[in-house]
């Protein structure tokens, strides 16, 4: 079974963190520092060898027996002391040892020549003596008196090296007092920047269903100031879908209430006394029109229900304006010849939109019955087909009627909104027929509005975009 540690507040994830990548990055530099200062020491080492074995130089001889070894008056040279203290090697090119100083007594110094060492220079490497003894060796190709030599000469690194280790080892030692600091004042830090956030969590948690009014406080201006910007506005948004739930959900059950209390009350009438069956059969048409209202209110909500939850399959296809419109009023023309209303049609026949056929129908048949329905008897209703220099489509529905004041104009699109809020139920629909264009329009992306006519009435307009898109899903 595998464990594993995950600490539960944020605060603590953070600390920890934080203290591990602070403690990697203090280990690291604490390597680095330790091993730069020990590759600036060998650097040391090897020029003070340098320095020393062109001091060397001037101080061998070649006695008269052919031994080499240093001027008697050496020990007058300000760096002889120098010299007694090095590790000092003189070979012939053929390994044969010959001078060696006292400190370096029987120990050989790097062992037999390498091919070319000294040779064109200095030769620098690391050896280790008999006895362990870690030093940095310089060596040099020497000529004296016509004979060649190699010198070498060596500097112990055995202080070096304590030196890296005792820096490494200070250094070492204070990482978990300078994490555990950090670790401690970093909580602190972590706790009180994420104090915003336990203060939201807490305010976010009181608000129920009752209290969407409630906003979270914006102290600042930072991330936590943004965030709380927009759970509030999140906030706002919910609360107006839920007062829009609310009144959709009231407005519904007043429109139900007013056509089952008719059929109750025709039908509780119909059976106090008897009748003939002429007049149950009046009784039972009358039930059956308000029936029917239910009906076209129920498929109305339905409608409107699956548009907002996208679930409206939308076929594209190309589609000629007018012809729709043409359907749509012919459909209608019964009722025109009822009120003895006159139609006018005109427009640019070769407007094309990309959509589905049957909606855009929907939509303009529920325009024009909404002329037809407020404008008085004998009146005009005008509709219009245009093209704008931008290439959208513009259909244009004027009735005759009263028309519609100035501040109730974008409330008419309003799911059962009435500017009459008198008016009986046989007087009109649901109020959801302009709601039903809106919908229609804006899933074909385009937009409606209404306008006052210049001679009375009102003007809705709708503008759909040019025959260029494709429809997938409807969603409002």
């Amino acid at each position: 079974m595998k464990l594993r540690f995950e600490p539960k507040h944020i605060r603590m994830r953070m600390t920890l963190w934080y203290v591990s990548v602070l403690g990697g990055t203090l280990l690291i530099y604490s390597l680095g520092v330790s091993t730069l200062v020990l590759w600036q020491l060998q650097r040391q080492l090897g020029q003070h060898a340098i320095e020393d074995i062109e001091t060397v130089e001037g101080l061998l001889e070649i006695s008269p027996q052919g031994n080499v070894k240093l001027r008697e008056d050496y020990h007058n040279h300000p760096q002889s002391r120098l010299v007694e203290e090095r590790l000092l090697e003189v070979l012939s090119p053929d390994g044969h040892v010959l001078y060696r100083n006292e400190k370096l007594g029987s120990q050989s110094l790097g062992g037999q020549p390498l091919p070319g060492e000294g040779r064109g220079g200095y030769s620098e490497r690391f050896a280790r003596l008999e006895d362990g003894t870690p030093v940095r060796l310089v060596s040099r190709y020497h000529v004296l008196n016509g004979r060649p030599l190699l010198i070498r000469l060596a500097y112990s690194e055995r202080e070096i090296w304590d030196s890296f280790k005792n820096l490494l080892t200070v250094m070492l030692l204070g990482l978990p007092v300078a994490l555990g600091a950090a670790g401690f004042f970093g909580y602190l830090l972590a706790r009180r920047a994420l104090a915003p956030v336990t203060d939201m969590a807490r305010r976010a948690g009181q608000i129920s269903l009752e209290r969407l009014s409630t906003r979270l406080a914006v102290e600042s201006d930072d991330e936590l100031g943004h965030l709380a910007q927009v759970f509030n506005e999140m906030l706002a948004r919910l609360e107006q879908s839920f007062e829009q739930l609310r009144r959709f959900t009231a407005d519904a059950a007043h429109e139900f209430r007013t056509p089952l209390a008719s059929l109750r009350s025709v039908g509780e009438v119909a059976l106090q006394r008897g009748r003939t069956g002429e007049e149950y059969r009046d009784v039972i048409g009358s039930m059956l029109e308000e029936t029917n209202r239910l009906t076209r209110l129920v498929e109305s909500l339905l409608t409107l229900s699956r548009a907002d939850a996208g679930q409206i399959p939308l076929q594209s296809n190309i589609i000629p304006v007018m012809g729709l419109l043409r359907d749509a009023a012919g459909l209608l023309e019964p009722l025109m010849e009822e009120k003895q209303q006159r139609l006018i049609l005109q427009g640019d026949n070769t407007a094309r939109v990309v959509g589905d056929g049957l909606f855009l129908r929907q939509a303009f048949l529920n325009l024009i019955h909404n002329a037809i329905k407020y404008s008085p008897v004998g009146g005009t209703i005008c509709i219009s087909v245009s093209i704008d220099p931008q290439g959208s489509v513009i259909a244009a529905v004027k009735d005759s009627g009263p028309g519609i004041p100035p501040e109730h104009r974008e409330k008419v699109f309003d799911r059962f909104y009435r500017i009459d809020q008198a008016r009986a139920w046989e007087s009109g629909g649901a109020g959801l027929g302009l709601a039903i264009v809106q919908w229609v329009v804006r899933a074909h992306g385009g937009t409606v509005r209404v306008e006052g006519g210049a001679d009375g009435g009102s003007v809705f307009r709708i503008q759909l975009p040019p025959a260029k898109i494709e429809l997938s899903t409807a969603s409002t």
